[in-house]
């Protein structure tokens, strides 16, 4: 005999009729019950048929300006031939009947909302399953779909509310106190001294563009940039690099750290004294809040899971992405173009800036106008790619300019001074400050940034080679590493990561 199981236990899609009933009618007996709860609920929301005719009634009402209460309701209800369809004037009464006024009303309707996101949910899940069971299915094009269905229910249903100026008056109080009883900069500092008095270091939830053609030394400039933040600092930093390798990243930072050249690295060719040396000096790097990851093809959706991931587990204060244009937004773009698609990718930069009240910093490639252009090369905002979106949600948009690249000897300034082994960061936008061309200095054959001021002997040494027409990159040529640490090839002092000697 088969088991007679009760009705009460099967599975019904999560629910909360009774409230739907309290709240629309709450809505049509008090106005302010409508203006707390019209930004948090939409039709869809809405588990009954007859409840979601009734809302986009009120909703109508509301966009109109006009009076909702029971009769305006019922009237723009028989005016959209819908009035019989929710059970006349008479089910309308029943709802206003409920409630005596709309407190609470708030707190019902996120209850509504939850249990909608619930149904979302199991409708996604439902076909997920049922398009995994299906052996055509590509993989990789069901997960984006799931990505992109969860992405949607997210970015559709958690709204945040406004906040009173009261509010926001005390939170402006308490950070601008917390900035005055700080020493130094209010950001993340970059270790580029004029950068961070023009800046006062990268501020939190900033999204920050370094654009620049390539070859221009983009990644060398996040590179060493990650490395003052996260060696000299203590900060944690999270590096998205979807053009280079882990491996190949840390080698570089290896060659900026221990002042050997990327060739010797490659190749594995050191001398005795360049293993101490390299030993030695790589222990700062070990013990750096430093977290590189290197997926390819990286989805803008995929990007945000792990930064959360991160900050929640490793406290990073800083996101690094290398570069943006090789990201996806994780959504078919069948239906748009690539600038549609890095405009999503943009947008969601900005908007997980602001989740995680971290600065983010995109690398972003230029358009090849400024190779075209006569005359200066200098970098200019409609140079960007895809510029629109990336120059409207941009905090800071900047530009790494090197003149030595396209054969040019000297500055365009008064004292035409020399360009070699020199760069400019340009900031073209600073939505909180003011705009400069800073000049830094580059060293080609370490992959390396630093301040232009801070000549230290060995690189005295090298740019005097240059001047007199010698070849910077043969390592024979250069300081000895006795020179160069000060100190004894058998007895290398401990690495001090304060250090101002860059090798």
């Amino acid at each position: 005999m088969a088991e007679i199981i009760p009705l009460e236990r099967g599975k019904i899609p999560p629910q909360a009729v009774d409230l739907e009933e309290v709240v629309l009618g709450a809505m049509m007996i008090d106005k302010k019950g409508v203006d707390e709860v019209i930004d948090i609920l939409h039709p869809d929301v809405f588990y009954k048929e007859a409840h979601r005719y009734i809302y986009e009634a009120i909703f109508r009402l509301f966009e109109s300006s006009e009076p909702v209460d029971l009769l305006t309701v019922s009237a723009q209800l028989k005016q959209e031939g819908k009035l019989e369809a929710v059970g006349g004037d008479f089910y309308l009464i029943k709802l206003t009947q409920k409630v005596a006024s709309s407190a609470h009303i708030e707190f019902h309707a996120r209850i509504i909302l939850q249990k909608y996101i619930q149904r979302s949910l199991i409708k996604i899940s439902s076909e997920i399953i049922e398009e995994a069971y299906e052996e055509a299915t590509d993989v990789f094009d069901l997960l984006d779909n799931a990505e992109a269905k969860l992405y949607e229910v997210t970015q559709g249903n958690l709204k945040r509310s406004a906040e009173t100026a009261q509010n926001l008056v005390i939170q402006a109080k308490k950070r601008i106190e917390e900035i005055s009883n700080k020493e130094g900069l209010s950001g993340i500092p970059s270790g580029f001294d004029k950068v961070d008095r023009l800046t006062s270091g990268w501020q939190p939830s900033d999204l920050v563009i370094i654009a620049a053609r390539p070859g221009m030394g983009k990644t060398a400039l996040t590179l060493s940039m990650a490395r003052n933040i996260a060696v000299n600092a203590n900060i944690p930093v999270a590096f998205f690099s979807l053009e280079m390798s882990s491996v190949q990243l840390i080698t570089r930072l290896i060659s900026s750290e221990t002042g050997l050249s990327s060739e010797k690295l490659r190749t594995g060719r050191l001398e005795k004294h360049e293993w101490e040396q390299l030993n030695v000096k790589v222990k700062t790097l070990e013990k750096a809040p430093l977290f590189i990851d290197d997926t390819p093809s990286l989805s803008i959706f995929d990007l945000r899971a792990k930064a959360r991931r991160l900050a929640s587990q490793h406290g990073i204060k800083l996101v690094i992405i290398d570069y943006l244009q090789l990201m996806t937004s994780g959504v078919s773009q069948k239906g748009g173009n690539r600038e549609q698609e890095i405009s999503t990718i943009s947008r969601n930069l900005k908007a997980l800036a602001k989740e995680l009240d971290v600065p983010v910093i995109a690398l972003s490639q230029l358009s090849r106008a400024v190779e075209t252009r006569g005359g200066s090369k200098r970098p200019i905002l409609s140079d960007l790619r895809e510029s629109g979106a990336i120059e409207q949600d941009a905090d800071i948009v900047s530009f790494i300019y090197r003149p030595e690249y396209y054969k040019i000897d000297e500055w365009d300034d008064e004292e035409r001074t020399p360009t070699q082994g020199q760069a400019e960061f340009i900031v073209a936008k600073h939505r909180n400050g003011g705009l400069d061309n800073i000049r830094l200095k580059f060293v080609a054959h370490l992959g390396k940034f630093d301040n232009l001021d801070d000549f230290d002997s060995p690189f005295e040494f090298q740019s005097k080679m240059n001047a007199e027409g010698e070849n910077p990159f043969i390592t024979r040529d250069l300081p000895s590493a006795e020179q160069a640490f000060g100190s004894s090839m058998n007895a290398l002092p401990e690495a001090d990561p304060d250090d101002d000697v860059p090798f």
